[in-house]
Parts: structure tokens; C-alpha cells; sequence
């Protein structure tokens, strides 16, 4: 063989080896190149109205904001949820299944499935008692809704929503928190000191939690679900439980702000949430319109500092991330700076306001994670 041919050979092995090109006959040259991964776009889903029934604040459906683009609008979704004299009823609670690929909206008297991919309506359905905040398994399978302030929880089939069961409680059913774990769910009833735990598995009560000062209002928990951090009538500040035990364990009091009145609730702190790594409580005043944050790495939390919202904060979350905080007032506030870094604004450069808030992670068109109404802590350990 000539010295140039095999020249040639070896030039065209080595070309084959680093860029990839093949050669069949009667085709031309193609080089493969890596399928680059679709963009995550990270939104965050209002459900309005969401404070009372105001339209003023949203008005009536889905509000959708861009994370990544300062919290600047997106677009509309129109959603159901009509009172029989064909006015919005208020939005209760939103959570989101991402095996049905949907978000769910609870209004007084109804449930509603949206849709995630093409945002139209899959079902509608009334329930007995009515209908407060939902709380969904993390398979996304199971819905636990509380009747609207009244003796019972139902347990219902997230694709269908098909009752399954019902809990009775008689507590005055009101807030739910299904567990990270998805083996307790956390029952909260505003008629009663004490917080429910049904077991997941048989939907019966497996435990409870108390009692606490006063009938329980607005709670969270931690990733490991060993605490509770519960909002209780007539205290401004929280009342920390023990899962584990069942028992009470602290009471905090905001200090260097009087309790005074507010525009809703009945409640001077109606709203709290944990920071996704846990190191901070943040709670809602709604008479200061403030809200104040906690130190969460010593027990009991100490008070560090308070941030000046826009109106009263009726509820708090936070982005997956632990970047943002996402007060009722709509206010977005930068966890670790504090300061108010956007407000949300609709199309027409109206504040939108809501309680009732969630956020997703979408790929290819399909939800592909979310976060969650409640501000709950995200560490599966105990240690800190």
C-alpha cells in the first residue's frame, strides 16, 4: 500500500472517531450531534379570585407569572367556579397532580380539574358540604378535601374525582396537608384545638396533635414531619406540636407590634410557612400588614426581623428553590435580602392578590414539577 493512501485512510478513521460523521453509500455526509434537553420554565399559577371573592384583585381564573422573567405576567387562564346566580365563587385552595397532569382549583361549593397541557377544563363537580382547602397526595393520585368548615373530610380519586371515603372529624374542616411522605395527612379543623392526623393507607384517624392554645387556623410543617407550627385564634405569633408525640411544645409571641384589627380572618396571624431548608419561619400580620421572620435552626424560633408588605398578608409559600417568598399581598420578597424585588401585576398593570398560589415547572409543554400552596419545609432529616 502507498504511504498516501494509507495517509488518506487513517485522516478519514481519525475524522469518523472525533466528529462523528458517517458515511453510507448514495448518501451524503450527516454529522450527529446531541439532542440538547428541552427548557425548564418555571411559573408561578394564581388562582383568583383568591382573597374572599374580590375581583379587584385578579379577577376570576388563573393569573400565570414568569419566575425567571421578574415575576412579569405571562398570560390567563379562564377557569369555572360559579355560584348558581353565575358570580365567582372564592377560590378556596389549588394544589397540582403530576400523574393527572393537572391543577386542581376548590371553590365553595365545587372542585374543578384543569388541564395542565391544554389548559381546558377536564371535570367539575359538586361536593356534599362543600368544598375548603385540598391538599393532594405526592403520587398525585389522592385528594383529601375538607368540607367547608363543617364534620368531614372526602377522600377523592384525582382522575376521576370519584369519592372514595370520608372522614368524619367534627372539627370544623379546613386546611389539609397531605405528608411528603404520603403516609399522614394533616387534618385542620378552625373549631378545634386539636390537629387530626388520618393515616393515608385506611383513611381513618391514626393520631392527634394538641391541644393548643385556641382552635387552630392556618399550619405548616416540617420535611421530616416531626413538627407542626400552627396559627391559633387571638395570638399574634404560632404554636409549635410535636408529631411524633402528639404533644404541645411552645408558643411564640411576635414582639414590638400590638395586635390590632384586621380586614379578614378574624385572625391576627392567619398565614405561615417554613423556608424550603427550614432555617426560617415566616409569619403573616395582619394588622401591621408585616410580615415577620424566624429563626428556625433554635427551638423555640426566635424573632430576627420584619418586612412592610403592600396590604395585609392573609397567607405565605415559597419558590421551589428557597429564592422567593410569596406572600397574599403580592409582594415578591427575596428571602435572603428581604427586600421586595416585584409585585404581580396582570395584563393591564392591575395588583393581583391571591391566597391561593402554586408553582410549576414545565418541559416539553408538560408539568414536570411543582411546589406547593403551603409553605413546608423540604429537608427529609431531623438534624439541623
Amino acid at each position: 500500500m502507498k504511504p498516501t493512501v494509507f495517509l488518506y485512510l487513517i485522516c478519514g478513521l481519525f475524522l469518523t472517531l472525533t466528529t462523528g460523521w458517517v458515511v453510507s453509500p448514495n448518501e451524503r455526509i450527516v454529522e450527529r450531534l446531541p439532542k440538547t434537553a428541552p427548557k425548564v420554565q418555571r411559573y408561578l399559577y394564581v388562582a383568583t379570585p383568591g382573597v374572599r371573592n374580590y375581583l379587584g384583585y385578579g379577577g376570576h381564573g388563573i393569573q400565570v407569572f414568569d419566575i425567571d422573567n421578574n415575576h412579569r405576567f405571562v398570560k390567563f387562564i379562564p377557569t369555572k367556579g360559579f355560584q348558581k346566580n353565575g358570580k365567582p365563587s372564592n377560590v378556596k385552595g389549588v394544589d397540582v397532580s403530576l400523574a393527572t397532569n393537572c391543577i386542581y382549583i376548590s371553590t365553595l361549593e365545587a372542585l374543578q380539574c384543569i388541564d395542565m397541557t391544554t389548559e381546558k377544563v377536564v371535570w367539575e363537580r359538586e361536593y356534599e358540604g362543600g368544598v375548603d382547602r385540598i391538599s393532594i397526595s405526592p403520587d398525585g393520585k389522592t385528594i383529601y378535601m375538607p368540607s367547608l368548615e363543617k364534620e368531614f373530610w372526602t377522600v377523592v380519586d384525582a382522575k376521576t374525582g370519584d369519592v372514595i371515603t370520608k372522614i368524619v372529624t367534627n372539627s370544623g374542616s379546613h386546611n389539609t396537608i397531605y405528608g411528603p411522605a404520603g403516609k399522614y395527612v394533616y387534618l385542620a379543623g378552625l373549631k378545634s384545638t386539636m390537629l387530626n392526623v388520618a393515616d393515608a393507607k385506611t383513611h381513618t384517624i391514626a393520631k392527634k396533635v394538641g391541644p393548643f392554645g385556641a382552635d387552630i387556623r392556618p399550619f405548616t410543617i416540617n420535611g421530616a414531619e416531626t413538627l407542626v407550627y400552627v396559627n391559633v385564634n387571638g395570638l399574634l405569633g404560632f404554636e409549635v406540636g410535636d408529631l411524633v408525640s402528639g404533644k404541645f411544645l411552645h408558643r411564640v409571641v411576635v414582639e414590638g407590634f400590638n395586635m390590632g384589627e384586621v380586614k379578614r380572618h378574624g385572625c391576627p396571624s392567619h398565614g405561615i410557612g417554613m423556608t424550603p431548608d427550614e432555617k426560617e419561619i415566616w409569619l403573616c400580620d395582619g394588622a401591621n400588614n408585616r410580615v415577620h421572620v424566624f429563626d428556625n435552626t433554635v427551638m423555640p424560633p426566635v424573632q430576627k426581623t420584619s418586612i412592610l408588605v403592600r396590604d395585609m398578608p392573609g397567607w405565605i409559600t415559597f419558590s421551589l428553590d428557597g429564592k422567593y417568598a410569596y406572600p397574599s399581598s403580592g409582594d415578591i420578597i427575596d428571602v435572603k435580602t428581604r427586600k421586595i424585588v416585584a409585585t404581580l401585576e396582570d395584563q393591564h398593570y392591575n395588583q393581583v392578590q391571591s391566597e391561593k398560589m402554586v408553582e410549576i415547572h414545565f418541559s416539553g409543554g408538560k408539568a414536570v414539577a411543582a411546589g406547593d400552596q403551603f409553605g413546608i419545609g423540604q429537608r427529609k432529616s431531623t438534624s439541623r
